[in-house]
């Protein structure tokens, strides 16, 4: 008795690309999420946590 599959597994590259994908528009969105958290404190408090108002743009691309 013969067995022949139908069924195929993804190509790792295109698992690849939905997976870099996928984590891009993670880090977009954590991104996004800590920008606006820091932009709504005041002044005293991003001074209290040692940020000014310039440095939100670049503490939220490294997180």
């Amino acid at each position: 008795m013969a067995i022949f599959e139908t069924t195929r597994t993804q190509s790792a590259p295109v698992c690849g690309f939905f997976s870099a994908l996928i984590a891009a528009v993670i880090s977009w969105n954590d991104a996004r999420v800590t920008r606006t958290a820091l932009s709504r404190l005041s002044d005293r408090e991003l001074e209290d946590i040692g940020l000014c108002r310039g440095d939100i743009d670049y503490v939220s691309r490294q997180s």
